[in-house]
């Protein structure tokens, strides 16, 4: 509601999101970034330390659609790397975009 106030916009992980995106909407949000590095609820479990997944049904990609959304998976070898086509393959139908990158430690 501030003047001149073009985006919200949030990152999540979304383990949380299915319960929050009605509220988020209705506040303005119009733009999401889930970062989503797994479709495995085991190795998404791992990743985020807590019971849970990130997108948790095509129901919930199909309400993101109504914003401006990107996923971002970092690859990580001998992590996720088989999970690549299906990343492609739950989100081929959807119009967002899903962006892989690339792992890059900062420990040296």
């Amino acid at each position: 509601k501030l003047e001149g106030l073009k985006t919200i916009a949030v990152t999540t992980n979304g383990i949380n999101l299915a319960r929050l995106l009605p509220r988020l909407k209705e506040a303005g949000l119009n733009a999401i970034n889930i970062s989503l590095d797994t479709l495995v609820p085991a190795k998404f479990e791992f990743i985020v330390r807590r019971k849970g997944t990130g997108l948790s049904s095509k129901a919930t990609v199909l309400f993101l659609v109504m914003l401006q959304c990107f996923v971002n998976c970092v690859v990580m070898r001998g992590f996720n790397e088989d999970e690549l086509l299906s990343f492609v393959d739950f989100t081929k139908d959807l119009p967002l975009d899903v962006r892989f990158i690339e792992y890059m430690p900062f420990d040296g």
